[in-house]
């Protein structure tokens, strides 16, 4: 059978191919072109998840309304076949999820400029579902409108961490209108929608959905301005090859526990990619370390790491072993 579908998938490219070709002489060129390769990945990418929302149907619950940059993600991860169900906080995403109204979940979790959504860590923590899956996105911002000049927006909205990383460009193109913070950039594209002399920082996506004018495009300050959303779900993820696992963790309050809790990952030659701290709300100055790590929970490496984490630390939870995704432009 995985013949076959091997066979089908050859089919598809060539003639996906042959379209583009013809597409072309339609338009009086004759190159000897190729369907670009990203391009391709995109349709099989879309052609799996709808496969497989066939075969289960997948209810995916994200930070809401529509447009936002998690229902991006969300799509990025499902495609376009799912079911989504867009919720009023990232607290609601859990709810949907632990009460079992949506398979899946989606939540920001870091920004390359603004740094992590410490809401989404608290309550991971305070969970018990898992991470299942992580979407990296590049975050393009445009400033949207029903007016047609920029001088004629005497408000802006959106979300606080939109705003963040756009700070410069609304101060040197913008500082005679009033910023206004939202839950989500897609309720700010829906406020400007409604609203006259009103403007939103929001995405492509928000555009469209809102029929609103695009007056200025890529704004956020920073070109490599990235963010990280985490899929959480009830299940857990089987090693695919390419994982990545995360954990949290408390350590001992005494000198040198800090470098003790490195030594593991170091002897059994685990990457570590990522670790940030958060109080623990249980008393002053105790903190909750979040670490990140190459590897499945599955790979004898990690169970011997994990191990040795257990004699070092107060608190030890496996939050997740999930495949290890690539930025996306």
């Amino acid at each position: 059978m995985k013949e076959d579908i091997k066979a089908v998938d050859e089919k598809i490219v060539k003639y996906l191919n042959k379209r583009l070709k013809m597409y072309l002489k339609l338009h009086g060129k004759n190159e000897d072109v190729s369907f670009p390769k990203k391009s391709i990945s995109a349709i099989f990418h879309e052609i799996e998840t709808a496969c497989e929302n066939t075969l289960k149907p997948k209810r995916v619950a994200y930070l809401g309304p529509e447009a936002t940059f998690t229902h991006m993600a969300a799509k990025v991860k499902f495609g376009e076949s799912a079911t989504y169900i867009p919720t009023k906080g990232i607290g609601d995403v859990f709810s949907h999820v632990e009460t079992g109204r949506a398979n899946y979940g989606v939540v920001p979790v870091e920004n390359t400029s603004e740094g992590m959504v410490n809401y989404t860590l608290d309550r991971i923590l305070d969970s018990e579902l898992n991470i299942v899956g992580e979407v990296i996105i590049r975050i393009s911002h445009f400033l949207l409108s029903k007016e047609t000049n920029i001088k004629s927006i005497k408000r802006v909205y959106s979300h606080p961490q939109a705003i963040a990383q756009c700070r410069l460009w609304i101060e040197r193109n913008m500082p005679h209108a009033e910023i206004i913070e939202t839950k989500s950039t897609g309720e700010a594209a829906k406020r400007a929608s409604s609203e006259k002399e009103s403007g939103a920082i929001g995405s492509k996506l928000a555009s469209s959905i809102y029929n609103l004018t695009i007056l200025e495009e890529h704004i956020e300050d920073s070109a490599q301005n990235y963010t990280r959303f985490l899929v959480i779900g009830r299940e857990k993820i089987s090693p695919t090859g390419k994982d990545k696992t995360s954990i949290a963790l408390a350590i001992k309050d005494k000198v040198g526990a800090l470098f003790e809790l490195m030594k593991p990952f170091a002897e059994n030659k685990v990457n570590m990619n990522k670790i940030e701290s958060r109080p623990s709300k249980q008393k002053p100055w105790d903190y909750i370390f979040f670490i990140d790590i190459d590897g499945h929970i599955e790979d004898e490496n990690v169970k011997r790491v994990l191990i040795s984490l257990e004699d070092l630390t107060t608190f030890l939870r496996v939050l997740g072993s999930y495949p290890k995704e690539n930025q996306t432009s």
